[in-house]
């Protein structure tokens, strides 16, 4: 049976691979940057560092079903990061993520990077809408966007 439960240090390395792998499939075809997505982000130093800080596990809910299937970071009331694991992506992972976010934890904003076209129809579909928000992602020529459920 899957639930949504906060995140643990046994989930430290699951967290860490989905957010590399979906990183690197995400981002890389944007920014355009190897060293990037293969040197810089690796997935024992995010582990490691969950499991010497396990206070930044605090944000974190993650989709478990048998396993850890998916995360969700949430700040206040924006949605920092949520990522499903490539393999079980158009599942209804996300969609069950994002509905916990908005509902249980009130969430109304996120942060999209501005080519990320599929992450920007998913949060569409869910009822997200642009703001006039725009902000540059440091050390880089690409932009996020702020999107918002209207009140």
């Amino acid at each position: 049976m899957a639930v949504i439960r906060k995140a643990a240090v046994r989930d430290a390395s699951r967290i860490a691979e989905i957010l590399v792998f979906n990183k690197r499939m995400n981002y890389r075809s944007i920014y355009h940057d190897d060293i990037g997505s293969f040197c810089d982000i690796q997935v024992y130093p995010i582990a490691k560092a969950y499991i010497d800080d396990p206070a930044s596990l605090e944000s974190i809910w993650v989709y478990e079903d048998d396993f850890v299937k998916g995360m969700i970071h949430i700040e206040g009331t924006e949605i920092a990061e949520l990522y499903v694991e490539t393999f079980f992506q158009d599942e209804g992972i996300g969609a069950e993520l994002i509905g916990f976010a908005c509902r249980e934890m009130h969430c109304d904003h996120l942060w999209v990077l501005e080519k990320n076209a599929r992450a920007i129809a998913f949060y569409r579909r869910h009822g997200f809408s642009f703001t006039e928000e725009r902000k540059q992602v440091e050390g880089t020529a690409e932009y996020i966007v702020k999107m918002e459920i209207p009140s």
